[in-house]
């Protein structure tokens, strides 16, 4: 995949007997997942509406009218930004034990923060990077490209994972 990221959960995740997701994951590479989702948490808490990467993380959806705009921002804001901390941290946990045995092991509300809290990292390592289409060429010698390409396989394994079996096609 030329994302330069050389682990154990470069094999993905899979579906066990029970319906959970498994995933062998290296420490450095869990560790480096708890700093994303616990940056990502920071950047929730204390990021200025005038950051670029938080507005992209609460787009505005209604751009030609302010007053519906300010209005649909002050009734969800709060629980937009309280459920996406929510889901940093589920990451943040669910890593926890994998830190030190290697083995990650997902539940399906996990699944869920996974998939939501992978989508904001990546969210906001896109903005940090100008990324701003997925057909956009890739960045040529940029690190964080490399780790923007890794989380988008891990979202990926996710899904696929998901969709291997019958119980995944809710």
């Amino acid at each position: 995949m030329g994302h330069g990221f050389k682990g154990r959960i470069l094999k993905g995740f899979s579906r066990d007997r029970s319906g959970k997701l498994r995933a062998s994951i290296d420490r450095d590479e869990a560790l480096l997942l708890q700093s994303l989702a616990g940056q990502l948490i920071d950047l929730l808490q204390h990021g200025r509406a005038a950051d670029t990467a938080i507005q992209r993380l609460f787009p505005d959806v209604y751009p030609d009218d302010e007053a519906a705009s300010a209005e649909f921002k002050r009734l969800t804001l709060g629980g937009l930004r309280d459920r996406k901390i929510l889901n940093a941290e589920s990451i943040m946990s669910s890593l926890s034990a994998a830190v030190e045995t290697g083995e990650l092991e997902l539940d399906g509300d996990q699944i869920q923060s996974w998939l939501r809290g992978l989508t904001d990292i990546r969210l906001t390592l896109a903005d940090r990077l100008g990324i701003v289409s997925d057909d956009q060429e890739p960045l040529d010698g940029e690190p964080m490209q490399g780790l923007y390409d890794w989380l988008g396989f891990l979202q990926n394994s996710l899904v696929e994972a998901l969709d291997s079996s019958p119980r995944g096609r809710q």
